[in-house]
């Protein structure tokens, strides 16, 4: 039997930004209208859903992201947990999901074109018969979108061009009819010496004043200013002058480009980078080097190299099992008023891909055995070239380590990332001529190792002991395998 509340009553569901509260009493409810018979006086409307798309931040340096590509297109149903589209953040390209069920009714943000975290980048509607009104809302934020484009510079350049023919036009009325001449006292001195008739003469000082310099140019004893004779006029207006000529000097302090030299623009990547590596200028970090004989590392390295084990995962292994018992290696200021002990320990390693840099983390790599240890580093690389690392396997790192060795690289320093306390920069192993105690030479493969760190809450001493503890490690590398 129909209750009398709804009889006779229209139901149907839009948006979710509706005043009604009802469409959270019927959120499955996926039909236009359902009619009841009775009282005719209740009407109920409950509009159907429509959601947006948002950006999201998939890191937590992401300001903006890039869409990169849509796996699903305008009229597509899609369902809760299907990726609909391929956003490119600072560091990786990932796949967005949905969280419900619906309609792709419309694209805001196409392929190739970015938008800040947060910003709508589709529209999904519940059903079909609100992907008119999805498509609207989507043109509207389109829309709204374009204002801020126009204001730019162009305009901004475009008033400057009246005044700079006005002074052109103004310089004859200086000269119409009897006018007084204004000369500084050296100026007609130089004119009576010179032989220059100074009526002639048009005045570059304040209000058409003749100086000694425009004598000097109408005498040919020096060349002429350059864009003086237009600036001397003064018109009515001055104040759009005077900011064309401010704007006209703020590109001068930049240096001309090279002739045929080609300007790109830097990627998502690369501008994570560049605000990265300029964050580190802030931290007030120093260095310090170790010399690391590598005899032994290097022919384990020949046994376990058939075995997929790599030169970076013994590195990072050893580094790791160095920092357990220099814990405060592994510890981070990011506040610069406490600091941080870190409970695992998380081994950065960096990564050139194309296009940028990135770290893949080794996570607990003091806990992995070395084989999986390779293996799991092995997996991580190929994501990071296919820019499929998720955020966790690049932003949890605790201790990054670089190394150079395998291009011949025998020393290089490196930047401290933003949030750690320390990065090793590894060199290549080459022979060198040693001396013992006894006085005998002889010759062993010895890799320069410097570690930049935090200086706040990482002392000399700290990077001397943890370095000495890795040399050791290295030099007797059978710990690493067990």
């Amino acid at each position: 039997m129909a209750s009398p509340l709804l009889s006779n009553t229209t139901i149907s569901f839009s948006s979710s930004l509706s005043s009604s509260p009802l469409p959270r009493l019927f959120p499955s409810v996926s039909f236009s209208s359902i009619r009841f018979k009775s009282n005719p006086r209740r009407v109920l409307t409950v509009r159907s859903k429509i959601r947006e798309i948002f950006m999201p931040a998939l890191s937590s340096t992401m300001t903006e992201g890039k869409i990169v590509s849509w796996v699903k297109s305008e009229g597509d149903v899609l369902s809760k947990g299907e990726s609909v589209v391929v956003v490119e953040s600072d560091k990786a390209d990932m796949d967005v999901e949905t969280f419900y069920d619906g309609i792709l009714a419309a694209i805001v943000v196409g392929e190739g074109e970015t938008a800040p975290v947060g910003a709508a980048i589709g529209i999904l509607a519940e059903t079909e018969d609100e992907i008119a009104e999805a498509k609207a809302k989507a043109a509207s934020k389109s829309g709204a979108s374009t204002p801020y484009a126009p204001p730019p510079a162009p305009a901004a350049a475009s008033t400057p061009a009246p005044p700079k023919s006005t002074p052109a036009n103004a310089a004859p009325t200086v000269t119409e009819g009897p006018r007084k001449t204004v000369a500084t006292p050296f100026a007609k001195k130089l004119a009576k010496q010179h032989k220059v008739d100074i009526e002639s003469v048009v005045g570059t000082g304040p209000y058409g004043r003749i100086t000694p310099e425009d004598i000097e140019a109408a005498s040919g004893i020096s060349p002429p200013k350059t864009n003086v004779g237009p600036t001397v006029v003064v018109e009515a207006k001055p104040a759009a002058p005077t900011k064309a000529t401010v704007s006209s000097f703020a590109p001068s302090s930049l240096p001309p480009p090279v002739p045929g030299s080609t300007v790109v623009p830097f990627t998502t990547m690369q501008a994570a980078v560049s605000k990265n590596m300029v964050e580190s200028l802030s931290v007030p970090a120093f260095r310090v080097g170790y010399p690391v004989t590598t005899d032994a590392l290097d022919a384990l390295y020949e046994k376990v190299k058939p075995k997929g084990v790599t030169m970076t995962a013994l590195l990072a292994k050893a580094a790791a099992m160095a920092l357990v018992q220099h814990p405060v290696v592994n510890s981070s200021c990011k506040d610069g008023k406490s600091f941080t002990y870190n409970s695992n320990i998380n081994i950065a390693v960096a990564v050139a891909i194309n296009g940028g840099l990135i770290t893949p983390v080794l996570q607990d790599a003091d806990k992995l055995d070395l084989y999986l240890l390779s293996q799991k580093w092995k997996e991580l690389v190929e994501k990071a070239r296919a820019k499929q690392l998720q955020p966790q396997e690049y932003n949890s790192g605790t201790f990054t380590l670089s190394n150079l060795g395998m291009f011949g690289v025998d020393r290089f320093d490196a930047i401290l990332p933003p949030g750690q306390g320390a990065i090793m920069a590894v060199g290549a192993s080459k022979p060198t001529v040693v001396a013992d105690a006894d006085g005998f030479f002889s010759v062993k493969n010895k890799m320069l190792v410097n570690v930049t760190a935090d200086h706040r809450i990482i002392y000399g001493a700290d990077l001397a002991a943890f370095l000495q503890t890795f040399s050791k490690i290295v030099e007797n590398p059978e710990s690493l395998t067990l």
